[in-house]
């Protein structure tokens, strides 16, 4: 059992994850001013595809196992009961459709060992691609052998890095040092290979990092661009003073999704997995990120609050119109996998094609 104190930074801790899911079920965390800059992608229509919808073949592979579509329900919570229950729904549909998954950041469970319980997701989704989750800097305090554990505690199949630089300088209790971050990834990287995962949280990575990442050794990227859930926005919105006020002034920092995900896959070129998240609500969001480059699409919000508003079968009902859509995409561009969709020709507008060439 725990001590007396640590009941009372369990619940602290907790206080904080359901306040993060609060603000993510209802609150203003997509600031209206955010785009991800996917309308300025255009896919070209094919009138006449020569195909059935049936040809349309999405399966990849991903940490070593296939998957029947694209797509990455991505880390979002962990830590709590509702947590539990929301990891647990989001994985039994990833394990029905033959998605991949990840769990939210595990910084809560390597404090607090009773937590693990609400990470766990095995027993309901046995054979999806698992990542589990851990911040860069907290990856720091715990090195290697204890990433390791934390991964190997909920039979996890690759481990999710996250750079979250923007929530820590905004969130109260968040992260103030940020060295030695390459040094860190390096150790990683030996250790997990092929199974390590860099993400960003909803501010992109751009081409210079991207780089730099892949010369260490990283095969897997997850952009997590501008235009969705501002996690920033989330820690201003439980801030005061100070950091409230410069919160809101950079809410709407980061590289949108589109630019992120094109520039990093011409940066880092064809062999390095490529995830697109941040931002993406619908099939066609996910359709026009694999055109740009991305070999999975990430996605969480549309998923989590359909759980909370209707449960499971919610998130079914939300999931099924995704995948209805990223398919009819296909048919209708007469791609009959994302390799061919990939080579298919689209059009590239207004800001997006400025943000590609300043990056």
């Amino acid at each position: 059992m725990p001590s007396k104190g640590h009941e009372g930074l369990t619940g602290e801790t907790a206080k904080r994850k359901d306040a993060h899911l609060d603000l993510c079920a209802t609150g203003d965390v997509e600031p209206s001013e955010n785009t991800t800059l996917l309308e300025c992608v255009r896919l070209v229509h094919c009138a006449m595809p020569e195909m059935a919808v049936d040809e349309v073949d999405m399966s990849t592979e991903f940490l070593g196992k296939r998957l029947r579509y694209p797509l990455l329900v991505t880390g979002m919570t962990g830590g709590t009961e509702r947590a539990g229950v929301v990891n647990r729904d989001l994985a039994t549909l990833a394990e029905r459709h033959g998605l991949a998954f990840g769990v939210g950041s595990q910084r809560a469970m390597s404090e607090f060992t009773q937590l693990t319980e609400t990470f766990q997701v095995r027993h309901v989704a046995p054979t999806v691609p698992l990542l589990g989750n851990i911040g860069l800097y907290q990856a720091v305090g715990l090195g290697v052998d204890g990433v390791r554990k934390l991964a190997d505690a909920i039979g996890a199949d690759g481990m999710a890095l996250h750079l979250n630089a923007g929530q820590e300088l905004t969130q109260p209790e968040g992260d103030r040092d940020f060295r030695g971050g390459y040094k860190v990834v390096e150790g990683l990287v030996r250790a997990f290979g092929s199974r390590l995962l860099v993400k960003e949280t909803g501010c992109g990575i751009g081409p210079e990092v991207a780089r730099r990442l892949v010369e260490l050794g990283v095969r897997n990227l997850d952009v997590s661009g501008l235009g969705g859930t501002s996690w920033v926005r989330v820690e201003q919105l439980r801030a005061t003073g100070t950091q409230a006020q410069v919160g809101a002034e950079f809410s709407s920092w980061g590289i949108p999704t589109a630019a992120a995900i094109a520039s990093v896959r011409r940066s880092v070129g064809p062999d390095v997995r490529l995830v697109a998240s941040g931002g993406l609500r619908t099939g066609l969001d996910a359709a026009k990120v694999l055109a740009l480059g991305a070999d999975l699409a990430g996605m969480a919000l549309p998923l989590f609050r359909a759980q909370q508003e209707r449960g499971l079968e919610g998130a079914e009902q939300a999931l099924d119109i995704i995948l209805s859509g990223l398919k009819q995409a296909l048919v209708l561009t007469g791609s009959r996998t994302c390799g061919e969709l990939r080579q298919k020709p689209r059009v590239i507008l207004g800001q997006l094609k400025d943000w590609l060439a300043a990056l």
